[in-house]
């Protein structure tokens, strides 16, 4: 199995991906570091492919793995909508790629960091 260590301890890279992972999920895309990014796109296309199963488990899987952070707040009238990220996950996204085999991020390199001149990238879902 080959995986970036990222510089921290496994609870904190774990913590790091679930929530990049969430914050990408929930607004379609993210700014970060290329090695973060690329770490990220696997965790990313594992939760939509989970999404698009559909199923009890696999919504159970990705439940332990995404935030339950809100996505999404809709005011109609006297009712208030609020959407999670796991409810945009299995009732926008995974809908949206299901004729789709993978690739549902890109990554588009933009200006390095300035301070330590890390290579930042923008990390977006594909439309």
């Amino acid at each position: 199995m080959s995986y970036r260590k990222l510089q921290r301890t496994s609870s904190q890279r774990r913590a790091l991906l679930r929530d990049l992972t969430t914050d990408l999920l929930v607004n379609g895309q993210i700014k970060t570091t290329e090695a973060r990014a690329k770490e990220v796109r696997s965790t990313t296309d594992k939760m939509i492919t989970l999404g698009k199963r559909g199923d009890l488990h696999a919504r159970r899987q990705a439940a332990s793995f995404v935030r339950d952070v809100v996505a999404d707040v809709n005011e109609d009238g006297d009712d208030i909508k609020v959407t999670t990220a796991l409810q945009k996950l299995f009732g926008e996204l995974a809908p949206k790629y299901a004729d789709r085999n993978g690739g549902y991020t890109r990554i588009l390199k933009t200006m390095p960091r300035r301070g330590d001149g890390a290579q930042m990238v923008v990390l977006q879902l594909v439309d």
